[in-house]
């Protein structure tokens, strides 16, 4: 689904990412875990084509990202606020995005109900600009509409960060859900080493921009890469 291949970058002569080689099956859910400054954002926004590498090249379904947009119409992302439209509802926001994929207003109520447990009554109906929301709501609405027109793959930068408790539990078993339902590729990068274990089948540990640790996620991951950051 996703190929690296010798990807670096470096910003004034220092190099903040360095992966000669990985592979993400499609399907599979990857999760990356690493401190601040490891490289994490950074990689996601390669993969993305936001950001451009110093070299090596990003694939996708055997495309380069740089050289055509084909492969954004089957990729979801919410990296950050910044993707948002702040200045809209989140209602209005949704029918914006909607319309990109043609969604009528019976496939965008049909959609928008899989989220009614994950909104818990506060996203939609309300009125309220999307600025205006706390940084939970304002995530819950950046990862709805990433998952919006059906994508093959799904990029999250930290999804359950600002979470309340319940609310992290109920996205967890949202994305389960999904991924099961759809054979959907998610790649998750969280602070949370309980979370990404949960979800994710397979972790990659970044530091300072390279691979350390690549692993099938099985009873022992959490406590290993507890031990592993523990000793840091």
């Amino acid at each position: 689904m996703i190929e690296i291949k010798e990807l670096t970058k470096s910003y004034k002569g220092v190099e903040v990412v360095n992966i000669p080689e990985m592979s993400i099956a499609k399907g599979e859910s990857f999760g990356l875990v690493g401190n601040n400054g490891a490289g994490k954002t950074t990689f996601y926004r390669m993969i993305l084509d936001l950001i451009r590498p110093t070299h090596g090249t990003v694939l996708s379904k055997g495309i380069d990202v740089r050289t055509t947009e084909e492969w954004k119409f089957y990729t979801g992302s919410f990296l950050d606020e910044s993707f948002l439209i702040d200045y809209l509802t989140p209602d209005e926001y949704f029918e914006f995005v909607g319309s990109l994929h043609n969604y009528s207003p019976g496939d965008m109520k049909e959609f928008l109900g899989q989220f009614e447990v994950l909104f818990n009554g506060e996203i939609t109906g309300k009125k309220k600009y999307i600025r205006d929301l706390s940084k939970g709501n304002q995530k819950k609405v950046g990862i709805a509409a990433a998952l919006m027109g059906s994508p093959e793959v799904i990029l999250l930068d930290e999804p359950f960060a600002n979470l309340d408790p319940t609310t992290q539990i109920r996205l967890k078993d949202l994305l389960r859900d999904l991924k099961e339902k759809y054979q959907l590729t998610m790649l998750i990068s969280s602070h949370d080493l309980n979370h990404v274990t949960e979800v994710c089948e397979r972790i990659v540990l970044l530091e300072k921009g390279e691979v350390k640790q690549d692993i099938k996620t099985s009873a022992s991951t959490l406590k290993d890469l507890e031990e592993y950051f523990a000793t840091y």
